[in-house]
């Protein structure tokens, strides 16, 4: 838990009339946080903690609960307006993030980033708890990614380095020192970097990046997925989504392949992937064939399926 010295003020449901929670959790975040509605799904009633904490310009909010949703529906932003990115790493729990363009699942030691000034849907669906970064969008324009979040972006099972990007985040909110509000920012950056291959590409560019990378990423078990699937999702020509990744070094469909290979090299090296078919991996990161699959993974990771599930 942060220092208490840092804290600015907390706030529990416990010692509340479990018929008036939902109201007074829903005040106190209007004024220590965001403005949103609150639904509870437990017959206990919500409970729920939060401390809030400064970090210099950047706000830091620890939040616990049992089975809960906050909602930031479009009146709500109209009513109670933050100009904020919201950067939210959950260490405890599951949750599903609904937004304008689809649905993030979030499990523990996942990582949120989203723009306050635009709907969406946090659900709980059991005891939960997360921490909270309150980005300013003018500082985050300037510190972390140029443009903005025009899409919901969801961190942490990317690529090893993003998943010790993650990590390291949680060690800094967990115990912010001197020089904390730095290293998160520094740590976000890199994390958005991390999405665009670290160059730069026309600000366009970006924005449909982050787009196409996440509809990919929550489909690439189907095996019918191709440039083309998500250049008409996205409304585009497939042209024109091949100039949006060669901004990031690389094709929509070199793009597809790396990231299966990297979940399916994940499964393989993982505890317990003996009991594993190779098959079954394949068919799960969407490769039509085994053969296929083995084809392109050695090519890639220099050694056979069978050769990284046995560790040699």
């Amino acid at each position: 838990m942060p220092a208490p010295a840092l804290m600015t003020s907390h706030a529990t449901t416990e010692d509340i009339d479990p018929r008036e929670r939902i109201g007074f959790w829903e005040e106190y975040n209007r004024r220590a946080l965001v403005g949103l509605s609150c639904t509870s799904y437990s017959e206990r009633g919500l409970l729920a903690r939060q401390a809030n904490f400064q970090l210099g310009d950047v706000r830091l909010a620890e939040i616990s609960g049992n089975a809960h949703a906050v909602e930031r529906t479009p009146q709500v932003a109209k009513d109670a307006p933050k100009d904020s990115v919201f950067a939210t790493l959950l260490v405890k729990g599951e949750a599903v993030f609904l937004h304008e363009h689809g649905c993030l699942s979030a499990t523990a030691g996942d990582l949120v980033v989203y723009d306050t000034r635009r709907p969406y849907l946090f659900g709980f669906s059991s005891s939960m708890r997360q921490f909270l970064v309150d980005i300013p969008r003018e500082l985050f324009v300037e510190e972390c990614m140029a443009g903005g979040v025009p899409a919901p972006m969801l961190f942490g099972r990317g690529t090893a380095r993003e998943g010790e990007l993650v990590v390291a985040l949680r060690s800094v909110l967990e115990n912010p020192g001197e020089g904390a509000r730095g290293t998160v920012l520094d740590l976000i950056k890199l994390l958005a970097a991390g999405r665009s291959g670290g160059r730069p590409a026309p600000a366009a560019y970006q924005t449909q990046l982050i787009i196409a990378e996440d509809y990919i990423e929550r489909h690439l078990h189907d095996a019918c997925l191709t440039p083309g699937q998500v250049a008409g999702v996205m409304g585009v020509s497939v042209r024109h989504l091949g100039r949006i990744f060669e901004s990031a070094g690389t094709t929509p469909a070199r793009h597809i392949l790396e990231r299966r290979l990297q979940h399916a090299h994940d499964d393989l090296t993982a505890p317990g992937a003996a009991a594993t078919t190779i098959a079954d991996v394949a068919y799960r990161w969407g490769f039509s064939s085994q053969a296929h699959f083995a084809r392109h993974f050695r090519a890639r990771f220099g050694r056979t399926p069978t050769e990284a599930r046995a560790g040699l």
